[in-house]
């Protein structure tokens, strides 16, 4: 006789297993330590075969019967259960392989004997909040472009634009990894470069695309310019000074021993500290053969007694082929650091400003303090101009545009 829920939920153990038949092959497997096991028996080409169903009450009498019906209709069709259910244990295993959250870990490690652990940790940071808790589990050739856009659409929308375009390039990287590795076959977040708007963060031009900067720091090194020039250019977006302070600055304000360069702020009337990373250093010290006998560190190309024209620096970006009006000023490094020192390599706010020497009051109303957070900036100058080294050689922003190879 069928079993009823009644007879299933109060039949008692006893000291040998026991079995209550359902029929059509189903019966629960009752242990002598109470465990009750959904089993189905069939035969397979004369082979009798014993089918886990499930545990009880996880698994219902309902249920157990539902896939008893589901496992008998496969033995009409000739096939075999117990087969299926290897084989889709196998495909979930898979499928966990090949999730975009595997892929993307795959791809990290491989990119972690390249780049510093910490633009490594940063990128995985990245991962962990704004992508793998919507893409992670999704197998990811069945990833498509609207679904990546849905994520740097919730990126964008928290103000963080830069971050969706990083990201955007990031996940593409997943991809292209992922063709390589057998996973995919196409990359879907190749076709979304402009669907997120150009970060626009200040009314200064500036580049703020890692790409793009890449690309600038390789032309500054075949400016074909005079030497203190093209020095000046090296210099603006490593110490992202105003203008008017870099040509103006003079050979006694620096200690290059120390990596230190200090001088007054004329706009804010306040002591200037701006740390030298070893790659500024290196810089001034070639230049100081040229015009260390003289004041100024960038003297002018008429007279060595006045400082650099205002508009040599533009006049020569414009002569490697940038609109000043639309692309880069040198005024726009400022805007440059600013934005990728934030949302890219993960600089905080307040220390950035004070190396802006902008004169941001902090909690007890004091204004700009030269010394304030000097560990701090000393460290992220370093890690500034690090960064614009692998840049120009290209080893943190690998850009594949359609129809290139």
């Amino acid at each position: 006789m069928p079993l009823t829920d009644t007879a299933v939920r109060n039949t008692k153990p006893i000291e040998k297993a026991q079995k209550l038949f359902d029929g059509g092959g189903l019966f629960l497997l009752i242990t002598p330590a109470g465990q009750r096991y959904w089993r189905l028996k069939y035969r397979v080409a004369g082979k009798e075969k014993l089918l886990a169903l499930g545990v009880y009450p996880d698994v219902s009498l309902a249920a157990a019967r539902k896939k008893r019906d589901e496992a008998r209709e496969l033995l009409a069709d000739g096939g075999d259960p117990s087969a299926a259910k290897k084989a889709g244990r196998h495909a979930l295993r898979i499928a966990a392989a090949n999730s975009f959250e595997a892929v993307a870990k795959g791809w990290m490690e491989e990119r972690k004997t390249v780049v510093q652990i910490g633009q490594y940790d940063k990128t995985m940071a990245r991962f962990k909040s704004d992508v793998f808790p919507w893409l992670g589990k999704r197998p990811i050739s069945e990833i498509d472009a609207p679904e990546i856009l849905s994520v740097l659409k919730r990126i964008d929308g928290r103000g963080a634009r830069f971050t969706a375009h990083r990201v955007r390039s990031e996940i593409s990287r997943v991809f292209r990894y992922a063709i390589k590795e057998g996973y995919c076959k196409t990359d879907p977040a190749r076709d979304l470069v402009d669907a997120i708007p150009p970060a626009q963060t200040t009314h200064f031009a500036a580049i703020t695309d890692p790409l793009k900067v890449g690309e600038m720091m390789r032309a500054f090194d075949g400016f074909q310019g005079t030497f203190p020039v093209q020095c000046a250019l090296k210099l603006a977006p490593m110490l992202f000074v105003r203008p008017g302070e870099l040509r103006k600055a003079e050979w006694t304000q620096f200690d290059l021993d120390k990596g230190e360069w200090r001088y007054l702020v004329t706009k804010t009337k306040t002591d200037h500290l701006v740390p030298l990373a070893t790659q500024a250093v290196a810089v001034l010290r070639e230049l100081y053969a040229l015009t260390g006998s003289g004041q100024y560190v960038f003297p002018g190309a008429r007279s060595k007694k006045r400082p650099m024209s205002d508009a040599a620096v533009n006049a020569a970006l414009r002569r490697l082929g940038y609109d000043t009006r639309t692309e880069i000023t040198g005024h726009g490094f400022r805007a440059m650091a600013r934005t990728i020192l934030h949302e890219e390599l993960g600089q905080k706010p307040e220390v950035i400003e004070h190396q802006l020497a902008h004169t941001v009051p902090d909690n007890l109303g004091r204004a700009y303090n030269r010394t304030k957070f000097i560990k701090d900036r000393r460290a992220m100058m370093q890690e500034w101009a690090d960064y614009l080294d692998r840049l120009k050689a290209g080893a943190d922003v690998i850009e594949f545009r359609s129809g290139t190879s």
